[in-house]
C-alpha cells in the first residue's frame, strides 16, 4: 500500500518533467523563431547571437563584454511600408534646408550692405542649421535608402554629440540675436560702438564654446555604462534621450547632467530672450507714431518666428518625453523629426521673405531683375 503513493509521485514527477521539457523546447523554438524574424527584419545583427547566453528579449547580453555594443536604427516605427515616401518628405526638407542656408551664406558674403552684426549672426544661424542637417543625413540615407540599420557605438555617440552640439548652439545663437535686436531698438545710437566686429566674433565664439563644453562629457558618461539586451533605437539617428534608456547600469549621473544642460541652455536662454523682448516692447510702446512702432517691430518678426519655431518644437519634444510615456513610439519619433528638420528648413525661408536685401538679391539671382 505504501508503494502506490510513491509510484504515483514518481509518475507525477515524470509527467511534470516531461511538461517542463516541452515548455523549454517551446521557449527555445519561439526564441529561435524570434531571432530569425528579427534578423530578417534587420532588428538585430546575426553577429550578436553567438555571444548571447539567452535569446533577445529574454534578458541575455547580445554582445561580448569586451566589445562595445552595436545599435539598430528603426526609422519610423509603424510606417515600415511607407519608408520610401517618408524619405521623399525628409529629402525635400533636406534640400530646402541645405540650399536655403547655403544661399543665405552666399548672399551675406556677396552683398556689401549686409555686412552688419545682425547678418553676421544670421550667417552663424545658417551654419548651425547646416550642421544639424548634415549631422542626421548619413544615417537617414543609410536607413531609408540602403536599409542599413546597424550603427557602431562610436559612430552613434559621435552623431549624438554633433546633433546635440548644434541644437544647443542654436539656442545660444538665438540669444545673441535677441541682444542684437535689443541694442538696435533700445540703444540705436550706441549700436555700432557696442556691436563691433570683434565683439560680434566673441559672442559667436561664446555660443560655440559653451555648447562644446556642455555636450563634450555626454559620450564619456554613456561609454562608462554597460549596455545589454537588444539595443534598438526608435529613430533613424542617435539621440541622447533614446540612448539613455538602453544601459543596464545606474544612469543617475547622466540624468542630473542632462538636467543641468537643459536648465543652463534652453531654460536660461529662453528666459533672457523673453526679458529682452519685454524691454524691446516697452521701448516700442514709448514711440508716439503708430507707423514707426509697426516699422520697428517689423525688424524683430524674423527673429521672433525663428525663436518660436525652435522653442515650441523643443518644448513639444520635452513634454512628449516627460508625460507621453504611454504614447505610441511614432508620436515621439514625429516630434523629434519636427524638432530636428523643421527649424533648419524654415529659418532661411523666413529670413528670405522678411529681409528686403536678401529678397532683392535672391530675385536678381533667380530672374535677373531687381524686385
Amino acid at each position: 500500500m505504501q508503494n502506490r503513493p510513491r509510484k504515483r509521485h514518481k509518475s507525477r514527477c515524470k509527467s511534470t518533467a516531461y511538461e517542463s521539457g516541452k515548455e523549454r523546447r517551446a521557449v527555445i523554438s519561439t526564441a529561435v523563431t524570434s531571432q530569425i524574424f528579427m534578423e530578417e527584419e534587420g532588428i538585430i545583427d546575426p553577429r550578436w547571437w553567438p555571444y548571447s547566453t539567452s535569446p533577445p528579449g529574454m534578458g541575455g547580453v547580445l554582445y561580448n563584454s569586451s566589445e562595445l555594443p552595436i545599435f539598430t536604427l528603426t526609422g519610423l516605427p509603424g510606417l515600415e511600408n511607407s519608408q520610401h515616401w517618408m524619405f521623399l518628405l525628409l529629402g525635400t526638407l533636406y534640400i530646402v534646408s541645405i540650399v536655403g542656408n547655403s544661399l543665405i551664406l552666399f548672399i551675406v558674403k556677396e552683398e556689401q550692405s549686409l555686412h552688419q552684426p545682425m547678418y553676421y549672426f544670421l550667417s552663424l544661424l545658417s551654419v548651425n542649421d547646416l550642421g544639424v542637417s548634415f549631422s542626421t543625413l548619413p544615417t537617414v540615407l543609410a536607413t531609408f535608402c540602403f536599409h542599413l540599420r546597424t550603427i557602431s557605438f562610436d559612430s552613434c555617440v559621435a552623431q549624438m554629440f554633433f546633433i546635440h552640439f548644434f541644437t544647443v548652439m542654436e539656442s545660444g545663437v538665438l540669444l545673441v540675436m535677441s541682444f542684437d535686436r535689443y541694442v538696435a531698438i533700445c540703444n540705436p545710437l550706441y549700436y555700432t560702438t557696442m556691436l563691433t566686429d570683434s565683439r560680434v566674433l566673441r559672442m559667436g565664439l561664446w555660443a560655440i564654446i559653451r555648447s562644446f563644453c556642455l555636450i563634450f562629457p555626454l559620450p564619456f558618461l554613456l561609454k562608462r555604462l554597460p549596455f545589454c539586451k537588444v539595443n534598438v533605437l526608435s529613430h533613424a539617428y542617435c539621440l541622447h534621450s533614446d540612448l539613455i534608456h538602453l544601459p543596464c547600469g545606474d544612469i543617475t549621473i547622466n540624468n542630473i547632467f542632462g538636467l543641468i544642460i537643459v536648465m543652463s541652455t534652453y531654460g536660461l536662454d529662453s528666459a533672457l530672450i523673453l526679458f529682452s523682448y519685454v524691454l524691446i516692447l516697452r521701448s516700442v510702446l514709448a514711440i508716439a507714431s503708430r507707423e514707426e512702432r509697426l516699422k520697428t517691430l517689423n525688424t524683430c518678426v524674423s527673429h521672433l518666428c525663428a525663436v518660436l519655431i525652435f522653442y515650441v518644437a523643443k518644448i513639444g519634444v520635452s513634454m512628449t518625453a516627460r508625460y507621453g510615456r504611454h504614447a505610441p513610439r511614432l508620436v515621439h519619433t514625429v516630434m523629434c523629426v519636427i524638432y530636428l528638420f523643421v527649424p533648419p528648413m524654415l529659418n532661411p525661408v523666413i529670413y528670405s521673405m522678411k529681409t528686403k536685401q536678401i529678397r532683392w538679391r535672391l530675385g536678381r539671382m533667380l530672374v535677373g531683375t531687381k524686385l
